[in-house]
């Protein structure tokens, strides 16, 4: 099996495994060391824990929680692809105490659980302004709710949590052009990234990563309009680590290139006509 591993924090890690096993490899038994969610993008296998035995295909989860062991087959066709999230015991405590929701072995393709591993996949291969942490911390929080049948209610933020969602978002805008991730926001508001992410977002209505890559898009308009800078260097100087990310992501926002939007912002109105700046 490859292992890649995508994001690494104290909350959450993300890796993709791509497995080539067929129905003549032995199967070998596991031993989960934390608790986790393995989404399957593609393929299928079986899994034998605890909860029993489990028929995995595209869009079903494997649910593991520490001490647990599993053995996996490919008694029907070979090889499969997951996106697997490991969760630290402060997020799972953030999540939910109660430990046995995480012993269920697996989950079918359940849609309120496949369209967030898809759009967590959508993050990995860089063509979503949301975080891959974001997503996986939204991904455990809908998994506990499906389990415990008990959805989360909305709350109401006050004065002092508007005032912390506000104060970061400055910070977060202030910072835009340096490496910045949820850790390092929650950080600064002085929560845990999993509360931090549901009072950012219910105060603001987007998420901490989405108001990071909109800073630093709404900065690069600026510069583009306004100075002769190089687009790579205009790219490279709001945040973008990669020239491609920040085309793509301009791109996706505007409408048009950064190229073309320089272009419209001194005047060819023919660019406006046949490419309108049109919002994500």
């Amino acid at each position: 099996m490859d292992a890649t591993t995508l994001l690494t924090s104290q909350s959450i890690t993300v890796c993709e495994f791509r497995c080539d096993a067929g129905p003549d490899d032995a199967p070998f038994a596991e031993c989960r060391t934390g608790h986790s969610i393995a989404y399957v993008r593609s393929g299928s296998f079986g899994c034998q824990c605890r909860a029993g035995f489990f028929e995995l295909v595209a869009g079903s989860m494997l649910v593991g929680a520490p001490g647990e062991e599993y053995t996996c087959t490919h008694e029907h066709v070979s090889g499969d692809v997951c996106l697997g999230f490991f969760f630290g015991e402060d997020m799972v405590d953030a999540l939910s105490g109660r430990r046995e929701i995480w012993r269920v072995g697996a989950m079918p393709p359940l849609p309120e659980l496949m369209v967030l591993g898809e759009l967590a996949q959508t993050a990995a291969d860089g063509n979503s302004d949301i975080g891959l942490d974001e997503v996986g911390q939204i991904l455990a929080g809908r998994f506990v709710d499906v389990v415990s049948g008990k959805p989360r209610k909305p709350t109401t933020p006050n004065a002092r949590d508007r005032r912390r969602a506000v104060e970061a978002a400055l910070w977060i805008d202030d910072n835009s052009h340096e490496e910045v991730d949820l850790e390092q926001a929650a950080k600064q508001a002085g929560l845990s990234p999993f509360h931090f992410l549901r009072l950012f977002s219910s105060v603001l209505g987007v998420t901490p990563h989405q108001y990071l890559v909109r800073s630093r898009l709404r900065h690069a308009a600026r510069l583009l309009a306004d100075d002769d800078i190089a687009v790579t260097d205009v790219a490279y100087d709001v945040g973008f680590g990669d020239l491609s990310n920040f085309v793509r992501t301009f791109h996706r926002a505007a409408g048009v290139s950064p190229t073309k939007f320089r272009q419209a912002s001194r005047g060819e109105r023919k660019i406006l006509q046949e490419s309108p700046l049109t919002p994500d």
